[in-house]
């Protein structure tokens, strides 16, 4: 199966659905088989109540509460991690970007710090989301809430005119975000043409940085988004959905503290960088065969990110090809070091040497960083509980992902045959994005938006007509039958 990349989020619309309780049964049976963690044992819950106490943080000397920052984030979030305020400066820029002092909050060893090593990370399921730490903390005392005063990690970069870091510092500061913004609201000002100067700045940069991410060989994947939206009890819709500018510029912005937060990392000598190896030759070579046989022409020489970003979704034989070019992201992981400079440094998708850094309130990794960062930054020695961590975080986090990962395809698959059950016997449009191990084609339905095995013959690329002939919520298997295929338009005719 090709991968996905799903998000959820609540709709506003009722809709027909099945019986509600037949989801809410199968996300409970996909919980207690993938070992989902449940409620937080009590003396994580009461080691938290002690970390919020007042006065129980330190205080940070700088207070930057007068700068006006702001959060950007799907609709709905409360675990707020990051805060950031734009600035012109000459030609150039000033982007200070504010993350949530989760080391703060957290000590070393204690009860909470060993339930966010079990947990990894933030799970997201359909109808309900499993956190990395209790929600007193990560949507209230550590959240960047507006109107709030939070300790926070404040990277402090200067660019030059074209987006370029020309230096980095990371120090504690008290901030307070005056707004929390959601992408929907931003994208609309930007397409009514009323952006105010943040969003002017977030979309100067962020496209400048896209610029920086092409010239030295990087690569994102243009795969569509496969949303889950939740109506109600047990009531859902699925749909494919483009990704709106002001995300794409937003995750620039982490992209670029990620990078920088790198090479704080490497200058020190000590850190763990989130590294993934270049593609195969031979992996390649297939993936160029693989285009001359859909009829997609990739010029000699073009490098295969920008081949990539020329790719157009909504032609059918591209979008098997976006799918087919998932074999080229393959073997992420993270790389600990502490004196020796580790063989694998780079992230090939980024190009350069990166760091998860900005998350620390869903993703365990992110609060080690932050701290060896910041310790980089001033000139000090990386405490030694971090340095003992170091070797132990790839191996939490991987199994953490995979948890994540089995989790979410499960949900997905469960909603997918709920909403195919009112589609039983008839006939949907799709386009085959890939051939399984068997040589099954897997369909992606155009509506409603599902991924999935159909039995029959077919061709990669091929527009094809499939019966929905069952689905099973409760194990989550839909089957479709190919009626009929052919071939897609050619890229120059569509």
């Amino acid at each position: 199966m090709p991968s996905r990349v799903v998000s959820y989020r609540p709709g506003p619309l009722p809709t027909a659905a099945v019986e509600p309780s037949s989801l809410a049964r199968r996300f409970a049976t996909i919980r207690e088989e993938l070992h989902v963690p449940g409620d937080f044992p009590p003396e994580v819950l009461a080691a938290v109540e002690a970390a919020i106490e007042p006065g129980r943080v330190p205080i940070p000397q700088v207070d930057l509460t007068d700068l006006g920052f702001w959060t950007l984030d799907p609709v709905g979030s409360m675990d707020l991690d990051q805060a950031m305020v734009l600035a012109r400066e000459g030609a150039g820029y000033r982007v200070r970007y504010a993350i949530a002092d989760v080391p703060g909050f957290v000590a070393a060893g204690g009860p909470i710090d060993a339930e966010a090593r079990r947990r990894g990370q933030t799970i997201y399921l359909p109808d309900a989301r499993v956190p990395l730490h209790p929600p007193r903390l990560s949507e209230g005392a550590a959240s960047l809430l507006p109107d709030q005063v939070r300790p926070a990690y404040v990277w402090a970069l200067r660019l030059d005119e074209h987006a370029a870091v020309t230096s980095v510092d990371v120090g504690r500061a008290l901030v307070r975000s005056v707004a929390r913004r959601d992408y929907v609201s931003v994208q609309a000002l930007v397409d009514q043409g009323q952006p105010d100067e943040q969003v002017v700045l977030l979309g100067e940069v962020g496209r400048k940085r896209a610029a920086l991410e092409s010239a030295r060989g990087g690569a994102s994947l243009p795969m569509p988004e496969q949303e889950v939206v939740h109506q109600g009890p047990g009531r859902y819709r699925l749909e494919f959905r483009p990704p709106l500018e002001a995300e794409d510029w937003n995750a620039q912005i982490s992209l670029m503290t990620g990078m920088a937060a790198a090479s704080l990392m490497l200058e020190a000598g000590v850190g763990i960088l989130r590294t993934m190896p270049a593609p195969q030759k031979d992996a390649v070579r297939r993936f160029r065969r693989q285009a001359r046989a859909l009829g997609i022409v990739w010029p000699d020489g073009q490098r295969y990110g920008d081949f990539l970003r020329s790719l157009d979704r909504t032609n059918p034989r591209h979008l098997a090809l976006i799918h087919e070019a998932t074999a080229l992201f393959r073997g992420a992981g993270y790389t600990p070091f502490d004196g020796a400079t580790p063989a694998l440094r780079e992230h090939a998708a980024v190009a350069a040497p990166y760091a998860h850094v900005t998350a620390p309130l869903r993703r365990l990794v992110d609060r080690f960083g932050l701290v060896v960062c910041a310790a980089a930054s001033a000139g000090e020695t990386v405490p030694d509980w971090v340095r003992a961590a170091l070797s132990e975080l790839p191996g939490l986090m991987a199994e953490g992902d995979r948890r994540a990962s089995a989790v979410e395809r499960a949900c997905t698959d469960a909603v997918e045959a709920a909403v195919l059950t009112s589609h039983v016997g008839q006939v949907l449009a799709g386009t085959v994005v890939d051939l399984n191990g068997r040589g099954v084609p897997v369909v992606q339905l155009l509506e409603p938006a599902v991924v999935a095995a159909a039995e029959g013959t077919a061709q990669l690329g091929d527009r094809v007509t499939v019966r929905v002939v069952g689905a099973d919520v409760a194990t989550g298997r839909v089957t479709l039958r190919i009626e009929s295929a052919g071939a897609a338009e050619s890229p120059d005719q569509a």
